[in-house]
Order: C-alpha cells, then sequence, then structure tokens
C-alpha cells in the first residue's frame, strides 16, 4: 500500500517515452551567414573592378553600382567574342569611353557590326582593325551617317574600303555634309563639280584636311605665288598631300633660283635625293 502512494507521487520512468527533440539549427538563420555573404560579394566586386582595372577601363565613378559593373562588364564580353584582345581595350576606352557605357549591345554596338559586315563586306578582323582605328565608328548612327556615307564614297568611285587604314576608317566615320564640303571648296576656286570630286576621289585624304589650316593656304600658294593654275591639281591631286613649309615651299623657291619650271608631280613627289641631284 506504501509503494502505491509512494508511485502516485514518484510517475515511473517508461524507456518508451520519447524525450522532447531538440529544435533543429536553420543554416538561413546562422548570425555569421550574412557577414559571409558580404564577405564575398565584396570580394567578387573587388575583382571585377581589379579585372577592370588590367583592361584600363576606369569607371566614371570611384564606386560604380554593380549594374553599372553589370554593363561595363557586358560589353567586354561582347567586343571579346567580336575579336578585340585584352590589348585592344585601353585604346578603346581612352577614345570612345562612351563605347562601355552601352546598356544594350545587342541595340547598340551589334548593328554597328553587322554593318561593317553586311554592308560595307568587312571581315571580322578588318572589321576590328577599322574600329581600333577609328573606335568612335561603334557611337556612329548607321541610318544617319555611316550607311549615307559608305553610298556617297562608293559614287565617287572610292574603293576598299573595308582595308582597315586610318584614312578608311575616318572617312566611314564622316558625315556626308562634311565631304561635300571639301568639293565644294575646290568649286569655290573654279574647278567644276566633276573635276573636283574626282580629284577627292583620287586622293580621299583631301576629304580630312582642314580648310583654312591645309587646303585654303596649298591653294593660295599655289595660285598667288606659284602663279600655276588650279586646273594643275586635276593631273596630280596629291598636291595637298605634301606639307606647304617642309615640302612645297622649300622645293619651289629652289627651283624658282635655278629659273626651272617641271611639272608638280616632279617638284613634289621625288624623293630628295633624285630631286636635287636633278637640278644641282
Amino acid at each position: 500500500m506504501l509503494l502505491l502512494l509512494q508511485s502516485l507521487h514518484h510517475p515511473i520512468l517508461c524507456c518508451t517515452q520519447n524525450p522532447k527533440p531538440k529544435p533543429k539549427s536553420n543554416p538561413k538563420l546562422l548570425p555569421h551567414q550574412p557577414f559571409l555573404l558580404l564577405q564575398f560579394r565584396n570580394s567578387q566586386r573587388q575583382n571585377r573592378l581589379r579585372y577592370l582595372k588590367n583592361l584600363g577601363l576606369k569607371p566614371a565613378t570611384s564606386s560604380p553600382s554593380d549594374e553599372t559593373l553589370h554593363w561595363i562588364l557586358s560589353v567586354v564580353d561582347f567586343l571579346k567574342s567580336k575579336g578585340f584582345s585584352d590589348s585592344d581595350f585601353p585604346r578603346l576606352s581612352f577614345l570612345a569611353p562612351s563605347i562601355f557605357s552601352s546598356l544594350d549591345v545587342d541595340r547598340s554596338l551589334n548593328p554597328v557590326f553587322s554593318f561593317l559586315y553586311n554592308d560595307l563586306l568587312a571581315s571580322p578582323q578588318q572589321a576590328r582593325g577599322l574600329i581600333l582605328r577609328c573606335p568612335t565608328l561603334l557611337t556612329s548612327n548607321i541610318t544617319y551617317c555611316l550607311q549615307p556615307t559608305l553610298s556617297f564614297l562608293r559614287e565617287l568611285g572610292i574603293k576598299n574600303l573595308n582595308v582597315p587604314t586610318n584614312l578608311n576608317a575616318h572617312l566611314l566615320n564622316t558625315p556626308v555634309d562634311k565631304l561635300i564640303s571639301k568639293i565644294e571648296f575646290l568649286e569655290d576656286w573654279g574647278l567644276n563639280r566633276e573635276d573636283a570630286s574626282k580629284i577627292c576621289a583620287r586622293c580621299p585624304a583631301i576629304f580630312g584636311y582642314s580648310d583654312e589650316n591645309n587646303l585654303r593656304p596649298k591653294v593660295e600658294y599655289l595660285v598667288y605665288k606659284m602663279k600655276r593654275s588650279i586646273e594643275e591639281v586635276k593631273e596630280f591631286p596629291q598636291y595637298f598631300g605634301f606639307s606647304l613649309e617642309r615640302r612645297i615651299v622649300p622645293r619651289y623657291l629652289y627651283l624658282e633660283q635655278r629659273k626651272v619650271s617641271v611639272p608638280m608631280r616632279n617638284m613634289l613627289a621625288w624623293s630628295d635625293e633624285k630631286f636635287y641631284a636633278k637640278w644641282k
């Protein structure tokens, strides 16, 4: 009886009784997890900034947003897919930094490559060469600049525009109205439109020369000092490609002292050795 009363006050523990389970820890709720995630993100961000710095690319702000870094890296990946190497990016960034602010390469950069491949008929290597020589090609408007300019140059008879030279790259990036202004400049000196156009077609570098600092002084020296006709440049349009101070003037004065008159081609195109040996 006594034992029975004791059992009422002290319940018997059964070995089959399940102990109260301990709460499981949730790894997502670990107190150190946010810190590790932040540390990982900071490390990833620093690696991206270091990568861009090695390419010579410097974001506009000292602390660019993750979104900005994503845009820049997207442009880098796109250009690398077009054959550009790490060593190309410093030049691209220096001469055309706006390239790397493109928010959508498919709408901003890819159409330029399509133009170079399909309209200009440039190979991927040629397209890369043209862009490296004039990176602002990538920022040009295709409808209002590149396509009209290409059509205009082809109408003049200029060929091989897909060859990656400095001249070709900058010609393609020149608006039509600027090209026409050079033809009109020659017209103002008495040449008709056809002859002026042919002169520019035979010496396309004229399209890049300044009127006031290059073309005008040379025409004035030709007409007023040398007493030659503007018509002579039809036979030798490369006249505009020679330096006035270092080539044209010294050779003209040298011949004038000897009372010698020769065609402009002989006066300017010959090497110094041949020229001065001919008229000692």
